[in-house]
């Protein structure tokens, strides 16, 4: 008998060992509802679940030791427990979740245990940012409600090294980064705009969740550079969608030149089970300017619908609609030769252009996601993304007499319309693995397939020369005269392309120190041109990563990824025979990327080498600017250069935001370019800071303070070139730079209870700047100084 006592001891004591320990519960709010989609977190082992429409969870393969358990959602105060498995197999423990309306969970990069909203439209992968090898920047909501930002241009500056390319007159918005000019801005995955070189028009930031900035060589995910692809990286703006509350909010934002901004943003769940909600905002806006005759006004619309039907599927609907209008403006002109920089100091009293100038574009897009678990650690995904961009433009030029070539300041008017009208779909299917193991290795894989379809017309409704104008002059009429009408209108022209793509991607976690990355995607284009008819290219892209993890929370990496341009593959050389073949670019990367203070703060370091190789110029007639429709190898152009960000909580109350880029960007072996210079509108550096303090108790608890810089570094105009280029760029003279420039911003606000009361300080030392979109048409000047205040109310 003592025997089988035994062996029934030695029995049960192994199984104590090898059971597998479980946490189990549900997270109810202050009215003990279940909380959905609330996150859940073992803090000493970075596991984490969320919880399902009944606000339960389940945490297995736990180990027999005391475990600190934290639950999270946006809105709440974390809550946290600790439990005991030493003596249980298994445990329930429910958490009552208690609102806080001061202090929000979500940080400058978004939520810190959880990918950032549709961050896998991107990279199609379920990784947060320090777990995958591209460079990745967030800013969330939260940023771009405490600087007030109310572009994508105010919004990026936290990420160092992305800058405004070129406004077009201040009515698009055009970003570069690594030293590559226009690279893709999406909405939701998919762009707004065909034109390769993205222009994208103004977006409104009432509706957005969050602006990603994923650098580096992202046609692995993306596709060709001439798609959506690009080797300096892409911006994805991601609107709201329903977070499973009943809240709201509405604001009013008042400031410089009569700015009136009212916002509303409500949510809702909108049955007893939390399977459906709903979520509405939107805004109006109009303006004058601190330029006269100049204006804008907008309206802007975002509804979107989420259902979870059961525990295993997501459907998510959503849309977003903008109107606007804006007055294209000319900021100032040089008064000197392209060597020289002479920019004129323009009174805001003055306007070079007609009071007929207006820029009229009308966005509409939308979007369906679907995401249905298979098994616990298989999911597949299907999204269709979908854009229209309507634009109607009529704006003013201005352009030198060759009769007076060095009277700078006499300019010719001449005033245009033309209209375009780009339509822009992307469907993805992904069947996605996470944390799947043979034997001892951990996988995390995606296997994916993407159609998309670019088709724009423009149409030319006429243009014709009104008058010669002094730009000294103290009066300059904003008329045009009204004998004088466009007439006619060309034909439209069409530009269509559809692209597909099979990619597949694999992180292998060999142990808990070393993880290998692999990526391989093929792509295929085909252009429809109605002059050249319909033509055919492919690429194969891999990418090949490694990632170390010397100790906890820093992974050190390093990458190699290429990317591909057909855009130029079917030109022929001026041999009159020979195609030029696409252009190449192969990029190096290494850094790390590290966690800090409990997931609050972020500090991470990437060096990148870039060579772009087989790059074409076409041929122009010796002394003009006519092409003769063959082109001509144009070289090699190298960027390297490193990027450093720290974003966070460095105390509850304490944030900041802080970065600096270095770039060193120049052309090489090249018979068009200067060996050694720079690429158009590339600084060297640029820096950005943003330090916000929060006082947390006391008598003025609710107050806060912001304060950030932002540097752009001295940058060319234009290309150094050694032959015509088609836009009139003199040959063999070296570009002046554009200045440099550093602006400064505050804010100060107040929350009381449910209201919050901002006032925002911009440009504070009137700094003067200037950016100047491709080969030095439009000049435009950053805001003077300006204030605004906003009231919001939370319900």
């Amino acid at each position: 008998m003592r025997k089988i006592y035994a062996l029934v001891l030695f029995l049960l004591i192994n199984i104590s060992f090898v059971s597998a320990q479980v946490i189990k519960g549900r997270v109810l709010d202050e009215k003990g509802e279940p909380l959905a989609s609330a996150t859940v977190v073992i803090k000493e082992l970075q596991k984490g679940v969320s919880t399902d429409e009944f606000g339960k969870f389940r945490l297995t393969h736990l180990p027999k030791r005391e475990l600190t358990v934290e639950v999270g959602f946006v809105g709440y105060n974390n809550n946290i427990k600790k439990v005991n498995l030493r003596n249980e197999d298994e445990v329930h423990v429910q958490f009552d979740m208690v609102s806080n309306a001061n202090l929000s969970e979500v940080e400058v990069f978004g939520e810190r245990y959880k990918q950032p909203e549709k961050l896998d439209a991107i990279t199609r992968m379920p990784l947060r940012p320090s777990e995958q090898i591209q460079s990745i920047s967030v800013i969330s909501d939260k940023v771009i409600s405490e600087q007030g930002a109310l572009t994508i241009t105010d919004a990026v500056r936290n990420v160092p090294g992305v800058t405004l390319f070129g406004s077009y007159g201040g009515v698009k918005e055009s970003m570069s980064l690594r030293g590559f000019r226009g690279i893709p801005v999406l909405k939701n995955g998919v762009r707004t705009d065909s034109q390769f070189q993205t222009a994208s028009m103004q977006t409104d930031m009432a509706g957005v969740e969050s602006i990603q900035v994923i650098k580096g060589s992202a046609a692995i995910t993306q596709g060709v550079i001439t798609d959506l692809g690009n080797a300096g990286g892409v911006i994805n703006v991601v609107t709201k969608t329903p977070k499973f509350v009943n809240s709201g909010e509405v604001a009013l934002r008042i400031g410089s030149w009569g700015q009136v901004r009212p916002t509303f943003d409500v949510q809702t769940v909108l049955d007893s089970k939390n399977t459906v909600a709903f979520r509405l905002n939107g805004a109006y806006e109009r303006a004058d300017n601190y330029r006269a005759v100049v204006s804008s006004d907008k309206v802007y619309i975002n509804p979107s619908l989420e259902w979870r039907p059961d525990d295993k599927t997501t459907v998510t609907l959503e849309m977003d609609y903008m109107n606007e209008n804006r007055t294209p403006v000319t900021s100032t002109v040089n008064l000197a030769g392209a060597d020289t920089e002479a920019l004129y100091d323009m009174p805001y009293s003055k306007f070079l252009g007609f009071g007929d100038d207006n820029t009229n574009s009308k966005t509409l897009t939308y979007a369906a996601r679907i995401t249905r678990m298979l098994a616990d650690k298989i999911s597949i995904r299907a999204a269709y993304f979908n854009s229209s961009y309507n634009v109607d433009n009529t704006s003013t030029g201005l352009s030198g007499l060759r009769s007076q070539p060095t009277d700078y300041n006499i300019k010719q008017r001449t005033i245009s319309r033309n209209l375009r009208d780009d339509k822009n779909s992307t469907f993805q299917l992904d069947f996605i693995g996470r944390d799947v193991y043979t034997g001892s290795v951990k996988h995390t894989f995606q296997l994916g397939f993407d159609y998309r379809i670019a088709d724009a017309t423009t149409t030319n409704l006429g243009s014709m020369v009104v008058d010669t104008i002094d730009v000294l002059a103290n009066k300059i009429s904003n008329d045009v005269p009204s004998a004088l009408k466009l007439t006619g209108a060309g034909d439209p022209v069409q530009s269509k392309y559809t692209t597909y793509g099979i990619m597949a991607q694999e992180v292998m976690t060999i142990n808990e120190y070393l993880k290998v990355i692999l990526g391989l995607r093929y792509s295929s284009i085909s252009t429809i041109n109605a002059t050249a008819g319909t033509t055919k290219g492919d690429a194969w892209n891999p990418m090949f990563g490694l990632m170390v993890t010397p100790i906890k929370n820093v992974n050190v990496f390093g990458s190699y990824t290429t990317s591909t341009s057909l855009r130029s593959a079917a030109q022929i050389l001026t041999d009159s025979v020979t195609q030029a073949g696409p252009s190449t670019t192969k990029q190096w990367e290494a850094g790390f990327k590290s966690d800090w203070l409990d997931n609050r703060l972020r500090f991470n370091f990437t060096y990148f080498s870039i060579r772009t190789e087989n790059l074409t110029n076409a041929e122009y007639l010796e002394g003009t600017n006519t092409a003769t429709g063959y082109y001509y190898k144009a070289g090699t152009l190298k960027r390297d250069g490193i990027e450093v960000e720290l974003n966070g909580r460095i105390l509850p109350n304490l944030q900041v935001m802080l970065g600096y880029a270095y770039l060193n960007a120049r052309y090489a072996d090249s018979p068009s370019y200067v060996n050694g210079s720079a690429p158009m509108n590339a600084p060297k550096h640029t820096a950005n800071g943003w330090v916000y303090y929060t006082v947390d108790r006391g008598p003025v608890r609710g107050f806060s303070v912001g304060l950030g810089a932002y540097y752009v570094g001295d940058r060319p105009v234009n290309e150094y070139s050694l032959s015509p280029d088609g836009h009139g760029s003199p040959v063999g003279t070296k570009p002046f730079d554009m200045p440099a420039y550093t602006t400064v911003n505050a804010q100060l606000a107040y929350t009381y209870k449910k209201v919050t009361a901002r006032v925002f300080f911009n440009n504070i030392f009137d700094e003067t700047g200037y950016n100047s979109y491709y080969r030095g048409g439009y000049i435009n000047q950053i805001d003077p100084r300006n204030f605004a205040g906003v009231v919001s109310y939370r319900f």
